[in-house]
């Protein structure tokens, strides 16, 4: 039986990495084509709570809001160390004073909002911007300080910022997980069959991906066309790692701690059942 699959993911390397494979059909699809949107993660996390894909790359933060309705794969996700959003501005902060600061953030449901609020709960003033404008907020005294996320956590030193905390830094000391990102997520009421084969074709694009890394250069380059080389291909190195290949246990240790960090801080109301399709 053929299928025709709505999916989203993002613009950024480390997504077009992983994907080309799949949306170009470099490995075998098992029947199934594939209608792609690729969008900023903030509009794939609001349009995955409206139900607008089939299988979509989320933030873990948008997830906790939607797992009711879709289950994470194993394969495609997000998570490491040393990989997570920075805080930054034109100038550090002393902590106390960190929290009454101005702040912009990428959106209300990516984890880099989730991992601002994890560690500092009393920063209210927050402000909403796509993450590639972040900067030039703060540049222009918009807003005090930004998280930023992708390309931008290697190119803000050369905006004259600085770095005022790495918040995957302080997720990482304060619970000794790796720090969960994103992931890849499919409708929780497809056929069971149909999940199976999405879970198996994303593994598949992402082993294709990793053992053969030049042949999806001219997909990310397309789509990443401000990006320098340099920093693309340390973006991909960055994001793209063994629990891109595989959660396993620790990786989703993490994500269940972050669910039971929500449900503890009534963010979300209880730990639906099933949250991995396995």
């Amino acid at each position: 039986m053929s299928y025709i699959i709505k999916l989203g993911f993002s613009p950024c390397p480390n997504d077009t990495f992983i994907f080309d494979a799949l949306i170009n059909k470099k490995i075998d699809t098992e029947g199934i084509d594939f209608i792609c949107d690729a969008e900023d993660i903030e509009q794939l996390n609001e349009r995955a709570m409206r139900e607008d894909f089939d299988m979509c790359k989320v933030s873990f933060n948008a997830f906790l809001h939607i797992a009711d309705r879709y289950q994470l794969l194993d394969a495609g996700s997000a998570l490491g160390s040393n990989c997570g959003p920075v805080l930054i501005g034109k100038k550090e902060f002393p902590h106390d004073e960190i929290a009454k600061l101005a702040i912009g953030i990428p959106g209300k449901y990516t984890t880099a909002a989730l991992l601002l609020k994890f560690a500092y709960p009393d920063a209210t003033d927050l402000h909403e911007f796509r993450f590639s404008h972040i900067e030039k907020r703060i540049l222009k005294d918009t807003i005090d300080a930004g998280v930023i996320i992708h390309e931008t956590r290697f190119t803000y030193q050369e905006k004259g910022l600085v770095k005022i905390a790495d918040l995957g830094e302080y997720w990482e000391q304060q619970t000794g997980f790796p720090i969960p990102l994103g992931g890849i997520v499919i409708k929780r009421d497809m056929p069971q069959a149909l999940k199976e084969k999405l879970s198996r074709i994303m593994k598949s694009s992402v082993e294709y991906a990793m053992q053969h890394p030049q042949s999806s250069m001219d997909f990310v380059k397309e789509h990443a066309v401000e990006i320098q080389d340099e920093v693309i291909q340390k973006h991909i190195d960055l994001y793209v790692n063994d629990y891109t290949r595989s959660l396993g246990e620790k990786g989703k240790a993490a994500i269940r701690y972050l669910f039971d960090y929500a449900v503890q801080h009534k963010m979300i109301n209880s730990l639906p059942e099933a949250i991995f399709f396995e």
